[in-house]
């Protein structure tokens, strides 16, 4: 069983930068795959990010890309979602996610959600 609590969302103008938190309880954080999705008002969740268990790979989002950083620190249980350049239109709830199959591909099932954090990007 993991458990994610996210943070670090809140209120940035256009251009600005957040870094999200995603803390882990249990022992096999490190061995799970993260991931870290988004979902705007009134549309679906979407991925934005991911990395494999040892940090080794990364995925992203077009919309995301080179905007955004995911790095994880298995020492501490947490997953980052450095998020820089920031567009109205990233304006969402972010959500982290455990894959426990520990690497990223198309399709993979998350098997553990956080809660989510509120990020708003104001124009």
């Amino acid at each position: 069983q993991v458990q994610l609590v996210e943070s670090g969302g809140g209120l940035v103008q256009a251009g600005g930068s957040l870094r999200l938190s995603c803390a882990a309880s249990g022992r096999t954080f490190k061995h799970y795959a993260m991931g870290w999705f988004r979902q705007a008002p009134g549309k679906e969740r979407e991925f934005a990010a991911a990395i494999s268990w040892s940090g080794g790979t990364t995925h992203y989002a077009d919309s995301v890309k080179g905007r955004f950083t995911i790095s994880r620190d298995n020492a501490k249980n947490t997953v980052y979602l450095q998020m820089n350049s920031l567009k109205p239109e990233d304006t969402a709830v972010y959500y982290c996610a455990a894959a426990s199959v520990g690497y990223y591909y198309i399709g993979v099932e998350f098997d553990y959600w956080g809660q989510g954090t509120q990020v708003t990007v104001s124009s």
